[in-house]
């Protein structure tokens, strides 16, 4: 997730990455993972695990986003059954809501409400393999993602962007951002999907992690890498220090504008996506979200 940088040289470099092709559909990983594990939820329950997830609530725009984020089950919420689409025990729905004039904590106004959970201050973890499988919903503008960051703040502690989606079928990306490597260098990158087995049905996407690279897979395929030594050459290595782990849902704002350059009928976002929020069609699914350490 673009966050507190240099948004216009990201978008560009997303946009001039490498693909890597996916053109075969694989059996549905289970949540059974390899190695010790460290953190898992497969939110069968009837509610968020706060001893797990925090909600965040904000007051204020960031990176040109259309929405303001709640603690509400009206945006955070759990499927079961067929409304599952397939997740084993359930999933994790988070999905945005039209919503005229909403008015934050601190006054601002938004036509948006979303949703966005992290585990900061819960659980956070150096070294190991995140992962997480999720079904999405396409249509411009739309912009769910699973990250993570590191302490203190941004871009000091480090931030790898596991998953981002824009709304477009065929693609979704992985970046990774530290002091001086903002989107500026080439760390970020595409993987391009079978039509037949596009961003709308299960993926799983993961980062291998190690004091050395940080190593993007999607569905078991190595889809990019970075190494501390492509990193220094523009900056210092901040992926030494523990960081933890969000999911959230943006709508609309610079990084979705900066690849379908829409400003109607709101900035980044397009008639189809606003369709699907006002219709509550909307949607990122979460299966499982799982950590573990070899």
């Amino acid at each position: 997730m673009l966050f507190k940088k240099n948004l216009l040289a990201a978008a560009t470099a997303a946009i001039l990455a490498l693909p890597a092709f996916s053109q075969t559909k694989k059996a549905a990983p289970t949540a059974k993972g390899t190695g010790q594990v460290i953190f898992f939820d497969d939110f069968s329950g009837n509610k968020l695990d706060r001893s797990k997830w925090t909600p965040i609530v904000t007051g204020f725009h960031t990176n040109g986003e259309l929405q303001a984020y709640v603690d509400s089950t009206n945006v955070i919420s759990f499927a079961r059954g067929a409304a599952a689409e397939g997740a084993h025990n359930g999933a994790l729905v988070l999905s945005p809501k039209y919503s005229a004039g909403f008015k934050t904590f601190d006054g601002q106004t938004f036509d948006f409400i979303s949703g966005r959970i992290t585990t900061i201050d819960k659980f956070d973890f150096t070294y190991g393999t995140a992962e997480a499988r999720i079904k999405l919903v396409a249509a411009d503008g739309l912009w769910p993602a699973w990250w993570m960051l590191g302490y203190p703040n941004w871009p000091t502690g480090g931030e790898t962007d596991i998953m981002e989606f824009i709304g477009e079928a065929d693609w979704v990306s992985a970046a990774v951002h530290g002091p001086g490597y903002s989107g500026e260098t080439p760390f970020v990158n595409r993987m391009y999907l079978h039509k037949n087995n596009d961003a709308t049905q299960w993926h799983t996407y993961a980062v291998d992690w190690t004091p050395e690279s940080l190593v993007f897979k999607y569905d078991g395929v190595t889809m990019f890498r970075v190494t501390k030594t492509m990193a220094e050459h523009y900056g210092k290595w901040v992926f030494t220090d523990k960081q933890y782990l969000l999911l959230n849902f943006a709508v609309g704002g610079i990084y979705p504008y900066k690849i379908n350059g829409l400003k109607k009928p709101y900035y980044g976002l397009s008639e189809k996506a606003l369709g699907l929020i006002k219709t509550n069609k909307a949607k990122m699914l979460v299966d499982w979200v799982r950590v573990t350490k070899r």
